[in-house]
């Protein structure tokens, strides 16, 4: 019998000739499973046979491990009925070994799924499929109207809590009354349980419905989580009740007619079932204000993809249309007035204004915009009415891709949230181990009647045992951490770069775009017999055909003084030294001081001057008119108005900062001297750069690299925090783990406070969750018996605890209901965090 084949397309990175096809191919046919390959060159694609059910990492492994790439996708969905930890960890069991997904990261707190693919062999119905199966569900996330469905499912599923915890709270209520009432205790008591079994059941299998379905799809998969301990605790509670009430007559039960050790009233009937309905009550009360708060965690997407206007005003055969946004095109001509937002991404063509960039960059001054310009959706016209043409649209918008990277960011795992995960996979099975353990102990050990204090503390450990505050612990404070960088113009890739920024403690930044503007300006014009303007108007009308970057510095100056240039001819450049050219019959010669010595020119006394400037790191230009000098031109790349700032904050954080430059080491030692920066790495070549990082990683340093060129890129790969200036070049962004979007580089010691105030409530949830359980499981199992037989509990401690150091099952719903939203609330300070520079 032959085996079934299955054909799938994998999209092949890195090949770059004909023998890269060959390597390929031989790399795929070696893997176990793989029957034919065949690799496209033109097309980067190979068409590969395997027999199903095979595991792509293999695929993946083989062709990495070859010196190559498969081009994988990245995709979001939200997930639906997970409680704690374990449901997180069930629901990637689950993912995982569907056919093409490479790795599957599950957050709790945002309710979502990160999922990383081999487009073309994952299947989204297998996905699901696989996800329903386990007791859960999944759907796609693309648009703003997916969001926006998210949100109505979000709010319709927390009035059906509210709904659930009204009436289970209002008939645990009612049946606490019963149990206060007379027709507890009298001849009444037997018929008056039938009563509370007919009001308890309901809430038991309609409004606790959730705990059993999430149970028994744990169960089918040989597993466990919360809502197994909700389910076998009330459970407990709720059918001895049931057999009590049938069996009232029996001696059995009788001993327990005038005895209910949980409870706090005198009278009972020997039942549990306000003990049942009231946990059940807790319990969803605990899950609406924790659906509450988080939705109030994820907020920060929600917010800026509602910052995009619905519809836009476009040009179509010279007439004005109103249109939905998501069908403009790229080319569609964008009327905007003031007060509007820009609907896509686009270039002004005519028109100036201000525009409102602060979602955007966090920057709230507007910035002065007209033709040429980029605008970006979502940002807000101030002023002026302008025309621009469409040139992003839909998730190729800068806003859209912020979105995206958010979302990825939130989704995924910060290295100290394995230590969570871990404790959480065995944390379930433990309670109920510890459990039957009480049970044993209490029923073989404990006073009469032992059968009841057995069960009662059996239920309390159950019921008070939280793993749902450790699964939040970590990822409730990524998401809004993350979301805070976001509206502070700071977009972290991950949630790992989150954490690793909370250890740097060394700054190295490049100069040039990063502390400097990366653009050559006239800092200094110094005359000899003849004004500025003339001698600014000579060289600027030499340096018209140069492309030297000082020449065009040069000419800025004199444009932006309004002066009119006069034609230049008989134009040469003379390497290393400047340029020389024909103005109005005069020979004008421009350079530096050797080029002077060079012609025999006397200097007029301005060497001192030029070797100031140089002082300054600001390169000197010579200006000569007829064999005669007439001046000095100083050129620099000026220092950015708020870098000084930003060095001397790292500083007060005690984090080292380290220039990194390709400059000669005199231009550099001025520009780090007037920053205040000791240590400079000069005239570095860019292929050396990464070395640098790695000689100060060798000395057990945690580096971050700041920068914004393309020759940056290996450098912030090497760091262990690449942090790119947003103005910069798109390969650098895509190499570093932070982008400062507004270019601002004060915005570097405020991703670190961000990052160090986020492992703070990290830190602090974590310990809670572990706190509240290593300190209230052993209440729960009885053990201030031990000290409180005889009685004599503290009156401050008697409700809660009763004479005899026993905890209410209902308080121990109460305590676990409290625990997650306190770890909510406390990652939701991070939202008051002031991050604001000065």
């Amino acid at each position: 019998m032959v085996a079934e084949k299955k054909i799938i397309t994998l999209l092949i990175k890195g090949m770059t000739c004909a023998s890269c096809v060959a390597h390929v191919e031989e790399a795929l046919g070696e893997v176990e499973g793989v029957s034919n390959a065949n690799v496209n060159l033109a097309t980067e694609k190979a068409t590969v046979e395997i027999i199903p059910g095979l595991d792509i990492s293999k695929i993946k492994f083989a062709v990495e491990d070859a010196g190559y790439g498969i081009g994988l996708e990245k995709a979001t969905y939200a997930v639906s009925g997970m409680t704690c930890a374990a449901c997180v960890a069930t629901v990637e069991g689950a993912l995982k070994p569907v056919p093409g997904i490479i790795s599957a990261s599950v957050n709790l707190a945002s309710e979502k799924a990160t999922v990383e693919f081999v487009p073309g062999v994952t299947d989204f119905a297998q996905m699901r499929a696989a996800v329903r199966d386990s007791g859960y569900d999944i759907r796609t996330l693309d648009t703003a109207d997916s969001i926006d469905k998210e949100d109505k499912e979000r709010a319709a599923e927390a009035r059906h809590l509210l709904i659930k915890t009204t009436v289970s709270v209002s008939v645990a209520a009612l049946l606490m009354g019963l149990m206060l009432s007379p027709l507890a205790s009298g001849s009444f008591a037997r018929w008056l349980n039938f009563i509370m079994l007919g009001l308890a059941t309901p809430v038991q299998f309609w409004a606790g419905r959730q705990f059993y379905s999430a149970a028994w799809g744990a169960l089918k998969h040989r597993t466990t989580n919360m809502n197994t301990l909700i389910a076998v605790g009330t459970s407990v509670a709720y059918f001895y009740s049931v057999v009590a009430t049938v069996f009232y007559t029996s001696s059995f039960f009788a001993q327990t007619h005038k005895f209910h050790v949980h409870t706090l009233f005198e009278h009972s009937t020997g039942t549990y079932f306000d003990t049942s309905t009231a946990i059940i009550g807790l319990i969803l009360l605990g899950r609406y204000l924790e659906a509450r708060a988080k939705g109030r965690a994820s907020r920060a997407i929600k917010d800026l993809i509602g910052l995009r206007p619905k519809t836009a005003r476009i040009l179509r055969n010279g007439l004005e249309i109103e249109t939905p946004t998501d069908e403009v095109m790229p080319g569609d001509i964008v009327v905007i007035r003031p007060g509007e937002k820009m609907p896509v991404d686009g270039v002004i063509l005519e028109g100036r204004t201000s525009v409102d960039e602060s979602m955007l960059t966090g920057e709230s001054l507007p910035v002065e915009k007209s033709a040429g310009d980029k605008v970006f959706a979502a940002t807000l016209n101030t002023t002026g009415s302008f025309q621009f043409k469409a040139t992003k649209i839909g998730k190729d918008t800068a806003l859209a891709q912020i979105v995206k990277l958010v979302e990825e960011a939130q989704g995924s795992k910060a290295p100290i949230q394995k230590l969570a995960d871990t404790i959480s996979s065995f944390f379930v099975p433990a309670v109920l181990g510890i459990a039957a353990l009480t049970f044993v102990l209490w029923y073989f050990l404990g006073p009469d009647p032992s059968y009841v204090y057995a069960i009662m503390t059996a239920v309390s450990v159950l019921i008070i045992a939280c793993p749902c505050a450790l699964g939040l612990a970590t990822p409730a404070a990524i998401i809004v951490g993350t979301g805070k960088g976001a509206e502070n113009g700071i977009l972290i890739k991950n949630a790992e770069a989150l954490e690793r920024a909370n250890k740097i403690n060394v700054v190295v930044m490049d100069k040039t775009g990063t502390l400097t503007m990366g653009k050559p300006v006239v800092t200094d014009i110094i005359t000899d017999g003849i004004k500025e303007d003339e001698l600014l108007k000579i060289i600027a009308s030499a340096e018209q055909g140069s492309e030297h970057p000082l020449g065009q510095a040069i000419v800025r100056r004199a444009l932006v003084r309004n002066i009119t240039l006069e034609k230049a001819s008989k134009f040469a450049a003379i390497p290393g030294h400047g340029i020389e050219a024909q103005i109005s019959g005069k020979t004008v010669l421009g350079g530096t001081a050797a080029l002077m010595k060079l012609r025999g020119f006397t200097m007029n006394g301005l060497e001192a001057k030029a070797e100031e400037l140089g002082m300054q790191g600001k390169t000197a230009m010579f200006v000569t008119v007829d064999g005669t000098v007439r001046g000095i031109l100083a050129v620099a790349d000026t220092i950015k108005p708020e870098a000084k700032e930003a060095v001397a904050t790292l500083k007060a954080m005690g984090i080292e900062v380290v220039m990194l430059t390709g400059d000669n080491k005199h231009t550099a030692s001025a520009i780090a001297q007037q920053l205040g920066i000791d240590k400079v790495l000069a005239e570095v070549l860019p292929i050396d750069k990464s070395n640098q990082i790695k000689m100060l990683q060798a000395q057990g340093k945690i580096v971050a690299m700041v920068g914004d060129g393309i020759n940056d890129a290996p450098a912030l790969a090497q760091a262990d925090i690449g942090i790119a200036i947003g103005t910069g070049t798109d390969v650098a962004i895509e190499a570093a783990d932070v982008t400062l979007m507004r270019g601002d580089v004060r915005g570097v010691a405020t991703a670190i406070r961000l990052s160090k105030a986020t492992m703070r409530a990290i830190k602090q949830n974590l310990f809670w969750a572990f706190a509240y359980n290593v300190a209230l499981i052993p209440i729960a199992m009885g053990v201030l018996y031990i000290f409180f037989s005889g009685g004599g509990m503290p009156g401050a401690l008697k409700p809660i605890l009763g004479d005899f150091g026993f905890l209410n099952p209902i308080l121990a719903a109460g305590a676990m209901a409290i625990s997650s939203v306190t770890v909510i609330s406390n990652a939701l300070r991070l939202k008051t965090l002031k991050l604001k520079t000065s």
